[in-house]
């Protein structure tokens, strides 16, 4: 008889069965799940602090963590420890992915402290964890008795063959033109995102709907399970009474002021004069501690019913703008002189200073997940210093938020780069937030498409990005185009939508509220659509278009495609033979599985001199061909020249020159460079070259059918030519001519 009283329910969803699993594992936390989908199995566990919190807050203190182990796909860890470590960017990713549509749904006035813990445990390389993880978060939370408004469910929307796809797998993700995340409860979306290949607004938006209705018989499972084995809800206190006191008097005394404040454009005055008015309303309430500990979220409080106020009733918004209207748009490229690329975007108070740099093979990132190792040709990165909001911290390794905002940005760019058969570079995107009032991921991927371009990066479209606001009260709502900051704090949505003049490529959204509505989002794809069509407009101002050239900074690379039996006689044995290229051309060489050479260099001279030493040791000579060469030996017979690499052939004394050499040695000397004709082997294969067949300063090639043709020879070395004052030619290269025609 099993000690264990499990509860477990089970459906096929999108092809594939699904179940949840409770009472077996994990039994001390408040909540635990097990959830399976296919092969892929996530185990999701809730605690929170039993100790409550003095203080009424609307924050809640919650902690994701998504964890992959190595184990779920049969794999060691690589590197020295051979221990899981620090998080993947892939699992800060998805831990994101699962706090964003969670934490609005919090009862407020809960603001014990709670962890959410999600760990993969088995991965069939084909189920995409995510959307696992976040019904397991979701099931766990809802059975918990934490007072959490759920339950959620997340579903994944692939756009293969002019049809959505449920949950498409990862090779299916691959053939997709469209990779959208969408999250939500029964009655509204909570959460987005994305990234898509130019689709059209309302193709983005019936993927949303598409992916809610598909999610919502997962909640009615969550539902189910929570009905049969949910703990008691946890009691939350009610606001206290003093609440409406301070809410009242600061009203009273000072919302005129605070209302007046909200009027001033200029964010840092602004700041200033509501933090002077903050410190006016701690000192009503100076004998009374009471009071004084709700003052700053009364106050808060008021700010935002002032400002969404002003939104819904006038139009207006903090810095005077209408609810469509763009703020003033600036933009440089080239402003640093060294580097490949680099742009400057402005728009309004929100600065990106990006810069893009090419690299080679060498520079792509290794990613090592549970699929296996690959490569990563394309990185961006985004940095948000405290200085870019006049604050001071700490600066040190990227956090969550920025790893999130670098990856969306990423999202918007990467449809539109080149293949790597097109452009052969790695390329790296730094994008450095200096000011920001709003939206500075979307000014990352506007800065990062002219840096992009300024470099000579062929991308196929420009691509910009807006991003959208919501006031949303019972009877009516109002969608703000190009946020600010204070929007996006004191309001109910943050939109984020980015792509071309086209079709959008990325999009993102984040809600405060419990969901919105199909009409909400048509709403603000409309508008930004709009808003994305001026901002590329703005953006071509300074750069329609790639330049035609890459920027003189950039290396150069070449590609040759040779017979992978040639790999090994490149490389050399220890690495040798390639060492000695690098060093003696100064060029980078890549060399993959395929036999697909990549030479790089700064000079165009450098990557030709390593092209043809890598030539030299992968193609035979042809016939009639004309060679650089380099005299290794001489001979009485004749001169041996090195050429293609570690070739050697014999230019007989009767082929140097188009007249009779006595000694070798009076017309070569080992080490001259010289050009060869490749004329045929001996009867035993050895190689046999010619230099008076070739021009020796142009490098042409010389018929001897024609005296004309020999006058070219006049100025060779060694060339005993005399002209009397007739222009009569000297005797002994007549007769040479003779002989050779």
């Amino acid at each position: 008889m099993s000690i264990f009283k499990t509860y477990k329910k089970e459906m096929m969803w999108g092809g594939k069965p699904l179940s949840i699993e409770t009472g077996k594992i994990s039994r001390q936390a408040d909540g635990a799940v097990i959830v399976k989908y296919g092969e892929t199995v996530v185990h999701a566990a809730v605690c929170a602090s039993k100790k409550t919190p003095d203080t009424f807050e609307d924050f809640i203190p919650l902690t994701v963590n998504y964890q992959e182990k190595a184990y779920a796909a049969g794999r060691i860890p690589g590197g020295f420890f051979k221990r899981e470590g620090k998080p993947s960017e892939g699992e800060i990713l998805i831990s994101r992915l699962i706090d964003r549509p969670i934490r609005p749904l919090f009862v407020k006035g809960f603001n014990n402290e709670t962890q959410v813990t999600v760990t993969l445990l088995s991965h069939d390389l084909k189920t995409q964890p995510d959307i696992v993880a976040m019904i397991g978060a979701s099931a766990a939370l809802t059975i918990s008795g934490i007072p959490f408004l759920g339950p959620i469910a997340g579903a994944r929307v692939g756009y293969i063959d002019g049809e959505y796809v449920l949950n498409p797998d990862m090779d299916q993700v691959r053939r997709s033109q469209l990779d959208l995340v969408v999250a939500g409860t029964t009655e509204g979306v909570l959460m987005v995102e994305s990234e898509a290949q130019e689709l059209s607004e309302e193709t983005m938006l019936g993927a949303v709907s598409f992916g809610h209705e598909s999610l919502k018989p997962v909640i009615e499972m969550i539902i189910d399970l929570a009905e049969q084995c949910a703990k008691d809800p946890w009691p939350v206190k009610d606001e206290p009474a003093e609440y409406d006191v301070v809410r009242q008097e600061i009203q009273e005394k000072l919302g005129d002021q605070i209302a007046e404040a909200f009027h001033i454009h200029d964010k840092l005055v602004r700041q200033d004069k509501l933090a002077e008015l903050n410190e006016k309303a701690h000192e009503l309430f100076v004998d009374r501690e009471a009071e004084d500990a709700a003052c700053d979220k009364i106050f808060h409080e008021i700010e935002a019913r002032i400002m969404r106020d002003m939104v819904l009733k006038t139009g207006q918004r903090i810095d005077g703008r209408d609810t469509k209207t763009i703020r003033p748009i600036t933009t440089e490229v080239s402003i640093l002189p060294k580097t490949h690329g680099s742009a400057l975007f402005t728009r309004g108070e929100t600065q990106a200073l990006v810069v893009a740099t090419l690299g080679t093979g060498e520079d792509e990132q290794i990613i090592d997940s549970l699929a296996g190792e690959y490569k990563e040709k394309f990185m961006l990165h985004y940095n948000f210093p405290p200085y870019s909001v006049g604050e001071v911290g700490r600066l040190g390794s990227p956090g969550r938020r920025e790893i999130g905002h670098g990856k969306l940005a990423w999202r918007a760019i990467h449809p539109m780069l080149p293949s790597s058969e097109e452009f052969p570079y790695t390329i790296r995107v730094v994008s450095e937030i200096m000011e920001s009032n709003g939206s500075s991921s979307m000014a990352t991927v506007c800065g990062s498409t002219l840096a992009l371009m300024d470099a000579g990066v062929p991308m196929k479209k420009p691509v910009a990005g807006i991003a959208m606001g919501l006031i949303k009260e019972p009877d009516q709502f109002v969608v703000l185009s190009d946020i600010l900051g204070d929007e996006d704090h004191l309001g109910d949505m943050d939109f984020k939508v980015a792509g071309t003049k086209d079709g959008v490529t990325a999009l993102q959204m984040d809600i405060k509220i419990t969901s919105i509505t199909k009409e909400i989002m048509a709403q603000a794809l409309a508008q930004a659509h709009e808003g994305r069509l001026f901002i590329l407009g703005k953006m071509a101002e300074s750069l329609a278009e790639p330049r035609p050239e890459l920027n003189m900074n950039a290396p150069r690379i070449i590609s040759l495609q040779i017979d992978k039996e040639k790999i090994r006689d490149v490389i050399g044995t220890g690495g040798k033979v390639i060492r000695e290229i690098v060093e003696k051309t100064g060029a980078k060489i890549d060399i993959d599985d395929d036999g697909l050479v990549r030479i790089a260099s700064v000079s165009g001279e450098a990557g030709q001199a390593a092209l043809n030493w890598v030539k030299g040791i992968v193609c035979e000579p042809e016939v009639g061909q004309i060679y650089d060469g380099t005299v290794v030996k001489l001979m009485d017979f004749g001169a041996f020249v090195n050429f293609m690499g570690n070739r050697d052939g014999l230019v007989h004394v009767s082929e140097i020159a188009p007249y009779r050499v006595e000694k070798v040695s009076d017309v070569l000397h080992e080490g001259d460079r010289v050009k060869v004709k490749f004329i045929g082997t001996d009867n035993r294969g050895k190689i046999k070259l010619s230099m008076k067949r070739v021009n020796q300063e142009t490098g042409e090639e010389i018929s001897f059918e024609d005296k004309r043709d020999h006058k070219d020879h006049k100025n060779h070395k060694g060339h005993r030519h005399s002209q009397d004052q007739n222009g009569t030619e000297d005797l002994e290269v007549r007769e040479v001519l003779q002989v050779g025609e």
